[in-house]
């Protein structure tokens, strides 16, 4: 189906408000919001920061088994750190449910949605875009006007790196220990030439 079409963009909305609480439902419009915003700056295709945002969470509900169940279908490996906490599938269970229940097509949208809980290698540009607007929507503690604006100033891989290391840091400080594909991620965007503007 044409991510373009006013009616996928509200069956998803109207999944999305159906199967996640209230608060994570409006969590997801903030990101989606945030996520077009910044597709603005990088040169990324709005709809696509619009839907991708909105749908990244609609499996975060799910029971466990249900969300293992459906991230196997995308034929990848799961991790051993995604087997001991499924819950770190609702992002690869939403893409597939997005592809299997809505017909998204779109590899950019699947991507996105699939990695945006721990990120991965030489994500596109719209999957690093999610990634971001999932940690700093307007409804996170941290997430002042000021602090996102000194964010949007910097290229899109530097700031994708900035809010990576600060969730690996709050893992840390947290006693928890970030997953193995938080540190791949990381090392991709180190070796991404980010000297360059």
């Amino acid at each position: 189906m044409d991510i373009n079409s006013s009616e996928l963009v509200e069956k998803i909305r109207e999944y999305a408000m159906s199967a996640e609480k209230k608060t994570r439902f409006e969590h997801s419009v903030r990101v989606a919001q945030t996520a077009e915003y910044m597709c603005g700056i990088y040169g990324v295709d709005k709809t696509k920061g619009y839907v991708a945002g909105l749908a990244h969470d609609i499996c975060k509900d799910l029971p466990d088994e249900e969300q293992l169940f459906l991230a196997e279908k995308d034929g990848l490996p799961i991790s051993d750190a995604e087997r001991n906490f499924p819950s770190l599938l609702h992002g690869r269970a939403a893409a597939v449910k997005l592809r299997d229940d809505f017909g998204v097509t779109d590899d950019e949208i699947l991507e996105a949605v699939a990695r945006h809980t721990l990120g991965a290698c030489n994500l596109c540009p719209l999957a690093k875009i999610v990634y971001v607007a999932d940690k700093i929507e307007p409804g996170r503690p941290q997430s002042t006007d000021s602090y996102r604006q000194k964010l949007f100033e910097m290229n899109l891989d530097k700031m994708t790196l900035a809010v990576l290391e600060e969730n690996i840091e709050y893992l840390l400080s947290k006693g928890k220990k970030p997953a193995p594909e938080s540190y791949a991620f990381e090392e991709s965007l180190l070796g991404a030439g980010l000297g360059a503007v």
